[in-house]
């Protein structure tokens, strides 16, 4: 077993998941993926890696209103497949992954309820409005009322994008980096399905498609990228950790999926919402909200 592959210190499976918060794969696998972590609790360790889908580097487009459009109907098509909200209209591409990016990891040092809202805000601004929060103050203003987020300690550590030596902009980095050393069974992969999830060929190389998992234990790794069953995931898991306890019985009760997730799409709902849920209706399908967050959410106010 290589160094790369050998099993993590503490819980002896590691989850590492490739994303970006402006990516429609990654938004329409929440649910799959939320059902994953419930299922492995803490017997397993979670890392997130952020990709950073658009790069600062990139040229801008010479027609930003096509540009829109365009990405805004591949969204359409993705959302087809998943189930998941999107926008009536992409009013702009995401000039870059960076800048929430960053919040995002800032906010994991404030715990994981905390980073969980954070990126879920983060994906609403653009999978559910239409506005993607790719700059400070559009991050301000998508991640007001999110309950036990210090918003001030968060701007420091995470928006000086130009630091290139703060320490959350090192990890995003490293991030990056990691993201464009994909594990060699996904490039050139092929299969079947919308998204099988091969690594994209980019000027530099390779990077992984959003969103992959990594499963590492003590019987190796596991790499189980694209759009995937939580079936899929699972036997991944026990592929590599053969002792993993077994996974609970029975659906989650709605009311509590609400109370903790505070914002929920048709895919986790089954049976439909749970009474007091409000609904932002989307051309893709409902996000329901519990009433703590719609009574705060930037979704349900003016723009």
């Amino acid at each position: 077993m290589t160094g790369r592959d050998a099993a993590p210190a503490g819980p002896a499976l590691e989850v590492v998941e490739f994303t970006d918060p402006f990516c429609p794969w990654a938004w329409g696998s929440e649910p799959v993926l939320r059902a994953l972590r419930r299922a492995l609790g803490g017997g397993a360790a979670h890392r997130r890696v952020f990709g950073i889908l658009f790069d600062e580097d990139e040229e801008p487009a010479p027609d930003p209103a096509a540009e829109a459009a365009w990405y805004g109907e591949f969204v359409t098509r993705v959302s087809a497949h998943t189930g998941a909200p999107r926008p009536a209209r992409l009013h702009w591409v995401a000039a870059s992954s960076w800048p929430a990016s960053l919040a995002a990891a800032a906010a994991e040092a404030q715990g994981p309820r905390v980073a969980e809202r954070v990126l879920r805000r983060l994906r609403e601004s653009m999978f559910v409005r239409g506005e993607p929060a790719d700059t400070p103050e559009r991050i301000a203003a998508a991640l007001r009322g999110v309950p036990g987020l210090d918003a001030a300690a968060l701007a420091v550590a995470a928006l000086a994008v130009a630091a290139a030596s703060a320490p959350v902009r090192e990890r995003v980095a490293r991030d990056r980096a990691e993201t464009r050393a994909p594990r060699p069974e996904v490039v050139g992969l092929r299969g079947a399905g919308p998204h099988p999830g091969g690594a994209k060929e980019i000027a530099a190389g390779h990077r992984y498609a959003l969103p992959t998992l990594l499963f590492r234990g003590p019987a190796g790794c596991r790499v189980v990228p694209g759009w995937r069953s939580a079936a899929e995931y699972l036997a991944a898991a026990r592929a590599v950790c053969p002792r993993l306890p077994a996974v609970p019985d029975g659906r989650p009760d709605p009311a509590e999926l609400l109370r903790r997730h505070r914002s929920l799409t048709a895919p986790e709902l089954p049976d439909g919402p749970p009474p007091g849920a409000v609904a932002v209706d989307t051309p893709g399908g409902p996000l329901h909200l519990s009433p703590e967050e719609a009574a705060v959410s930037p979704l349900l106010s003016a723009s």
